[in-house]
């Protein structure tokens, strides 16, 4: 009788062993089959050393686009801001106002004439400067300041100042860009101020009453270059 219950303990034991092995061991993936999948090691280095991997770099140069959009065969003119590059020179590579000698100054090239010139036309020319010194240069000029192509409002608005002659503007187009009449504005007695070919300045009035009840309405001309609206 004793020997049967040893026996009967030994035998629990070794069930109860092995229920616990099996619960402790690690748990495995199956597929549809239900077949038993190896478990992968972990993948934390090989992505560690991809990150890692520095991209390609490439030796095309990164395009230039000028930073306003110009009217076709625009000239530049006194005043006006330039942006020159040139590709890998950055030494060489400026942004230069027109003088008013119509002149600008670069590394290497020295003086050279802008004015007069459409952007296309003085890259070329400094294209040519540049070869006598440097190996193929790749040169682009974009204008970022019209300053030669602007007209002026001056008097009772609300926002006098420079203003960009880059599309069609006329007279009661400008004083609605610059902000509206101010109080006490003679609206009556605004004129236009305009250099002649001789040189003088003449006057070019413009009624508000009128315009506005569409009387008169020759006095509503395109504004010019130069040009300087005055609201009294």
């Amino acid at each position: 009788m004793q020997k049967l219950v040893l026996g009967l303990i030994v035998v629990l034991g070794m069930w109860a062993m092995t229920a616990v092995a099996q619960d402790s061991a690690p748990p495995q993936s199956s597929d549809s089959s239900g077949m038993a999948k190896p478990v992968l090691p972990s993948t934390d280095n090989a992505k560690s050393e991809a990150k890692a991997t520095p991209l390609p770099t490439t030796d095309t140069p990164a395009s230039r686009v000028s930073k306003l959009t110009l009217p076709d065969g625009y000239v530049i003119g006194v005043g006006d801001g330039l942006d020159i590059n040139v590709w890998k020179e950055g030494e060489l590579s400026k942004q230069v106002a027109v003088r008013p000698d119509g002149m600008i100054t670069l590394p290497l090239v020295g003086e050279i004439k802008a004015i007069g010139l459409t952007p296309n036309q003085l890259q070329d020319q400094l294209t040519t400067s540049l070869q006598k010194v440097l190996s193929d240069p790749l040169v682009t000029v974009s204008v970022i300041a019209i300053n030669s192509l602007s007209y002026n409002v001056m008097g009772n608005v609300q926002k006098p100042g420079y203003y960009p002659l880059v599309h069609p503007v006329t007279v009661l187009d400008a004083i609605a860009l610059s902000g509206g009449f101010r109080d006490f504005a003679k609206v009556k007695k605004i004129y236009v101020l305009r250099a002649a070919a001789s040189g003088k300045q003449q006057k070019l009035y413009f009624n508000y009453k009128d315009v506005i009840r569409g009387r008169n309405m020759a006095q509503n001309i395109w504004l010019e270059p130069r040009d300087t609206l005055v609201i009294p």
